[in-house]
């Protein structure tokens, strides 16, 4: 009956959905109910109400829709129900029953020469006639009303809800008939309720029924208003735009929708069309509480009640007055402290963006002046210096600046005082010197250094390289010796970060030649601990280890303990074995406890870090851990999370987590890195895709990778993107693909010294995975020329495996996880040259040993195949239960139906274990199930499940090869003989039942 136009995605509101189906299925069975729903306006009330009449609509049921319109003071009586009586009455169905209540034909004009309704009489005949006509065709066809809009409603209709829901279809009939098979779904502004809204009387009397509930429909959390945000634009969106547009957006999905479409037209800003969205209410205010909310617009976001009453110049009964205004109005809210906020941080732009350029600098001036009579707080000077900088006042806006940014330093958060800084040097060349800061540090080469580390420690190393060239561009010969050298072993340490190791080793290299190394000095020391740094970055390990041993003794010397415990962080690596052995610990610790009695945060997180990196290599995981922990509750109390130490910790972390067999751990604190730090997505998803692509989630696994590689080069995004990326080529047999990534994954990670990423290795054994299996098919089908193609590039892998192993004779020797990648490629590249081979696959599993339970099952799996071709059939038994038990432990769906395969066609002894213990099936693969056995297309499936047909049909082959099954009437006849399902479902029909 109701044709709606879902226009943009429902996201974000499962418990909502959840709610409404059930109150459907509950009128299906024949309870009538309602439910007002309740929520701001652009929350996404209407689209959600479409979603559910579109659902009903599907099951069977008819759905009639009304909306009430704001027509002021001349409102049209009972327009929400003239058209939904205006749509029964032309549907030839419901003629007959019509027909039987003229009563109810006077909303639609019927009834010419018959009395009007002027007396309570005619009114009551007039709602019973509603009444009973709703009620019939509730008897023929389950009915869903829909009321969009009741706060716009009219006297007459808010009187004839009331006695629908009170006295009509929602009571159960006279003398014990059953119950209509109604529901009433009807929605409002909660913002616009003032507290002498008509409506509020009605609601507080129908929410007392006990048909009727209230659904408050709350603005959608963060990460779901980005899901929307992506949905609606086909292509890649700068992540920076997605967060800004969910800033600003504060859960209002129109408001989101209305920002998207505004980032290719305007520069900033409130949108024009949203702005007179906003605006409406405002000027529906006195002029008094408009000159109010002006005021306090220029105040920001929120303002204190004094501040206000002396910016706007009011007497205080007329300021609390028109405070009172604004509040009912839903503009203000009140808060602690006896404060007042802007509702929506939007209507506050808007509400700014009206006012006169004049009026606004002038607003701002008297807040900047009344902030400094108040005592100039160092937590208020980011105040003032905005307030001064619109007022025009540049010296005090930069004076301003730099006390912010002082204090941010001290409260430990560096991306305002990074903003800060880069505020007062935007400023710097447009103040007259002579007004500009005097004093050590305050000069503009000194500032950009300052900016440079607090963009660093941030977590921007491309913004903090920028400005320490910037930085070296405004040095020349008159600089001072030592400040030139601080410039340039600060870019030394800044290119690092961005993997620009030749050019750092040539600055650091320049900075220590600079300043003599006697007499010592705090100077000389720190760009030595640089270029050891950069020295070993280039494979100058002689250098490094060299100039380390002799900065060290100057360190102690001078007793500069963080200088000395970032050097013996240095050496710990340098030496002997390196951070895996007792000695490289040991250096560690004394590191670590040197840079805490120093105060040295970001040096104390590099021996945390190289600490927990230290027991991970030697294959002690769980070890790990504890120091990663530390590690980022002490980067969270100095204020350094988005710094490079804690987000390499939080990647470990999440590997650690995933090769431990923690996956729902890992996935769930992938989950909250993620949300914490939108923009460091290569450090917080890469082992949770790994998970995902073995749970069978290959398309979300696969397109999240790919969205690593959008935008300018990043080293961790482009190994998560690499791993998963080449598993999953592998994964569907695409050994092109496979072989294609590993090479431009290497290419991209190898160094200027040309030294390839220890990852080599984990990507040549991933990609010779489906090599060997090419080959192995080429081998059967007799193609001589294809086997001798594809093996030659089996060696072309294994022998990267193997030269990145070995360092070809130099470098560090490989830990635990390194040798057991490289026994899975050399096994690998025996299948692939000459057939499996039981012995390497033997090795291969017991060096995953160390800790890595899947990688293990993948080769053990392997391992039972080599063993069947043997004919050792007992021991491949042995060790495809073993592989089944760690796969549905895990969850790895690809694994389970691989290794039951294998039992299946090798017949591998006894599998009634196996078959006991039942497939595992995913928490969305039992939906989709459920929905087979009602006879669903892949189609319906995504279309009931809100994934699309492609998904939904990757979901169905997971099922049936898990089943077993050839097709989906065996998959179905499985998942009843196992219990999948309960028989309740019924048999397999072609359409839902009705509200369904």
């Amino acid at each position: 009956m109701s044709q709606v136009s879902l226009t943009s995605p429902l996201v974000g509101r499962d418990d909502e959905v959840a709610l409404l189906a059930g109150v459907l299925r509950r009128v299906r069975d024949g309870e009538a109910r309602a439910v007002l729903v309740a929520g701001d306006a652009g929350v996404g009330k209407s689209r959600l109400l479409g979603e559910l009449a579109e659902r009903a609509s599907r099951g069977g049921a008819t759905v009639l829709t009304g909306h009430c319109v704001d027509l002021g003071d001349v409102g049209l009586p009972y327009l929400p129900f003239t058209e939904i009586l205006g749509v029964l009455a032309a549907d030839e169905r419901f003629a007959k029953l019509c027909a039987a209540h003229p009563a109810a034909g006077r909303l639609l004009g019927a009834g010419a020469g018959t009395e009007p309704v002027r007396d309570g009489d005619g009114r009551l005949r007039l709602f019973e006639a509603v009444a009973g006509l709703l009620a019939d065709v509730a008897a023929v066809t389950p009915l869903l009303l829909v009321i969009e809009d009741l706060h716009w409603a009219d006297q007459s209709s808010r009187d004839l809800l009331r006695f629908l829901l009170s006295r009509g279809v929602l009571q159960r009939p006279a003398g014990g008939g059953p119950a209509h098979r109604l529901a009433l779904f009807a929605s409002y502004r909660a913002d616009d309720l003032h507290r002498r809204h008509p409506l509020r009387p009605l609601l507080a009397e129908l929410v007392r029924l006990p048909a009727v509930e209230r659904l408050e429909l709350r603005p959608l959390p963060d990460p779901e208003v980005a899901r929307l945000v992506r949905s609606l634009r086909q292509g890649p969106l700068p992540e920076a735009t997605v967060r800004r547009i969910v800033e600003r957006a504060e859960g209002n999905a129109f408001y989101a929708e209305e920002l998207l479409a505004a980032t290719d037209a305007e520069a900033g800003g409130v949108p024009s069309g949203l702005a007179d969205v906003l605006l409406i209410r405002f000027e529906q205010l006195t002029d008094t509480a408009q000159q109010v909310l002006r005021t306090a617009a220029v105040a920001g976001r929120r303002v204190e009640h004094d501040l206000l009453r002396a910016a706007v110049g009011l007497p205080e009964d007329e300021l609390e007055t028109a405070l009172r205004e604004a509040v009912g109005r839903r503009l203000l809210v009140p808060g602690d402290g006896d404060t007042y906020a802007f509702r929506h941080a939007l209507a506050r732009e808007a509400v700014y963006a009206d006012l006169l350029p004049g009026e606004r600098s002038r607003l701002h001036g008297t807040f900047a002046r009344l902030l400094a009579d108040h005592g100039g707080r160092p937590e208020n000077a980011a105040e003032r210096a905005h307030h001064y900088r619109e007022s025009h006042d540049l010296p005090e806006a930069l004076a301003a600046s730099l006390e912010a940014a002082g204090h941010a330093q001290r409260v430990g958060a560096p991306a305002e005082e990074l903003r800060h800084l880069e505020a007062a040097l935007d400023l710097w060349t447009s103040v007259d010197p002579a007004a500009r800061p005097a004093g050590e540090g305050a000069g503009r080469v000194a500032l950009m250094l300052r900016a440079s580390a607090a963009a660093a420690h941030t977590g921007l190393p491309h913004r903090a390289v920028s400005l320490t060239r910037a930085a070296l561009a405004g040095t020349g010969r008159d600089t001072d010796a030592e400040l030139a050298a601080r410039v340039r072993y600060t870019l030394a340490g800044n290119l690092i970060g961005v993997d620009s190791l030749k050019a750092a080793f040539a600055y650091s290299s320049e900075a220590l030649a600079m300043i003599p190394a006697e007499p010592p000095s705090r100077t000389w020391l720190w760009a030595a601990a640089t270029h050891v740094l950069a020295a070993r970055q280039v494979g100058e390990d002689a250098t490094a280890l060299r100039v380390a041993r002799e900065a060290l003794g100057v360190a102690e010397r001078l007793g500069v303990l963080d200088a000395q415990a970032d050097l013996l962080i240095s050496l710990a690596g340098l030496e002997g074995g390196g951070r895996r052995t007792p000695a490289g610990r040991a250096r560690l610790h004394e590191a670590r406890e040197l840079a805490h009695r120093a105060g040295n945060a970001p040096v104390e997180l590099r021996a945390l870090y190289n600490l927990a990196v230290g027991w991970f290599e030697s294959g002690e995981l769980t070890e790990c851990l504890p120091w990663l922990t530390e590690g980022l509750d002490r980067a969270r109390r100095a204020g350094l999370a988005s710094s490079p130490y804690p987000m390499e910790m939080r990647y470990v972390r999440l590997l650690a987590l995933y090769t431990l067999g923690r996956w729902d751990e890992c996935v769930r604190t992938a989950a909250e890195d993620a949300e914490a730090l939108p923009l460091a997505v290569g450090y917080t998803v890469g082992p949770a895709l790994c998970v995902a692509l073995a749970r069978g989630d290959e398309a979300a696994a696969e397109q999240r990778a790919q969205a690593l590689l959008q935008g300018p080069f990043d080293w961790m995004a482009t190994m998560v993107a690499g791993i998963v990326l080449t598993d999953a080529a592998a994964l569907r047999g695409d050994a092109e693909a496979a072989v294609a990534r590993t090479r431009t994954t290497v290419e991209a990670l190898t160094d200027e010294s040309g030294r390839r990423p220890d990852l080599s290795i984990r990507l040549a054994a991933l990609a010779l995975s489906a090599v060997a299996d090419r080959a192995g098919d080429l081998r059967l089908a007799g193609d001589t020329a294809g086997v001798a193609e594809w093996t030659a590039r089996a060696t072309e892998l294994v022998e990267l495996a193997r030269a990145t192993a070995g360092r070809d004779g130099g470098g560090r020797p490989q830990g635990p996880e390194g040798l057991a990648w490289l026994a899975r490629a050399e096994a690998e590249w025996t299948r692939a040259v000459s057939g499996t081979d039981a012995a390497a696959w033997e090795k291969a599993v017991q060096s995953f040993d160390y800790g890595d339970g899947y990688e293990q099952a993948r080769c053990r799996l392997r391992f039972a195949e080599a063993l069947l071709t043997a004919d050792r059939k007992a021991e491949a038994a042995a060790q495809a239960r073993e592989t089944r038990e760690a796969a549905a432990r895990l969850g790895a769906i690809r694994l389970l139906a691989r290794v039951d395969a294998l039992i299946r066609r090798g017949r591998l002894g006894d599998t009634a274990a196996a078959d006991r213990s039942g497939p595992v099936l995913t928490a969305r693969e039992q939906e989709v199930l459920r929905l087979l056995a009602l006879g669903r297309s892949n189609r319906r499936i995504g279309e009931e499940l809100y994934i699309s047909g492609k998904t939904a049909s990757v979901h169905v082959s997971n099922i049936l090869a898990k089943l077993g099954a050839a097709g989906r009437t065996e998959a179905v006849a499985i998942a009843y003989r196992e219990g999948l399902i309960p028989y309740r479902e019924g048999p397999a029909t072609p359409e839902p039942a009705p509200g369904d």
